[in-house]
């Protein structure tokens, strides 16, 4: 059924509406943020992005390897960030409000799609390297240059927050590391 073609019809338009929204909910963000920056700024839907990219390319029966690589890594890396930070969130605070319980589940629902459809890419190592050098990239430009995303209720906490998110880039790379490794030794058995 996930690979059926209407199934993945369906939901790249629903990744499309939460790519959309995601960005929206950015521009806050971005407007007090230097134009350098702004790519490394909205970090979940432009995972979502690569997700949708990935899904155009599976509905015209291609495969857009890198792309592929970029989803699986951030899709749970920013899926499983948001339910994280939101659920810290809602223990410093006690509240987060419905818009709160709303992130944590569409980003679950991001790093669960990811997991899903690891049947569907067809990365090599090479795309896991430099999906892997833009997700550390990522992490740099967030908190060394300090352009995350803004939890106020969370920013006493940023040095734990990024040392927990350069270890969960490293989680979300040796993912696709395995799933790569897995394939390759089910190719050559």
């Amino acid at each position: 059924m996930l690979t059926h073609k209407s199934f993945l019809w369906i939901l790249l338009f629903i990744n499309i509406i939460g790519t959309v929204y995601g960005y929206d909910w950015y521009m806050w963000q971005l407007k007090s943020t230097e134009p350098i920056f702004w790519i490394f700024v909205p970090d979940s839907p432009t995972a979502s992005l690569f997700f949708c990219i990935a899904l155009i390319g599976w509905l015209i029966h291609k495969n857009f390897k890198l792309v592929e690589a970029l989803a699986l890594i951030t899709l749970v890396k920013y899926g499983l960030w948001a339910v994280v930070m939101n659920l810290l969130t809602l223990a410093e605070t006690g509240d987060i409000g419905w818009q709160g319980w709303m992130l944590i589940g569409s980003h679950l629902a991001m790093a669960i799609q990811a997991i899903l459809y690891i049947p569907m890419y067809r990365f090599e190592f090479k795309h896991i390297v430099i999906a892997a050098i833009w997700t550390l990239h990522n992490d740099v430009i967030d908190y060394v240059f300090g352009q995350m995303p803004i939890y106020y209720d969370l920013m006493k906490h940023m040095n734990v927050i990024g040392y927990f998110t350069f270890w969960l880039s490293i989680i979300c790379i040796s993912i696709a590391y395995y799933v790569w490794k897995k394939r390759k030794q089910s190719l050559n058995a």
